[in-house]
């Protein structure tokens, strides 16, 4: 994967993202974060929101306790392409 530059995100809150799948749903975590949770509530990791110069990207991230920071699982367009690789990994 290659780094890529975002931009800073909107000021605003965003709206969570619209998800296709009825497995998964989201609960806000912060303005652009929300954690990713399956039907019986297990934390499956996180959704955050980053602007990028074409528009807005999905980072799907899980949370390393050890350490107390995020580790980067990819950065998708789609949010469901971004839930789908928390689901799978």
């Amino acid at each position: 994967m290659t780094a890529t530059t975002s931009t800073p995100t909107p000021a605003l809150p965003l709206a969570a993202p619209h998800l296709a799948s009825g497995r998964e749903h989201l609960v806000r975590a912060a303005d652009h974060l929300w954690r990713v949770q399956d039907n019986r509530e297990h934390v499956l990791g996180h959704l955050r929101v980053v602007a990028d110069p074409l528009g807005l990207r999905f980072r799907a991230e899980r949370l390393h306790l050890a350490t107390g920071s995020f580790r980067l699982i990819g950065e998708f367009w789609r949010a469901d392409d971004a839930v789908a690789a928390l689901r799978h990994c």
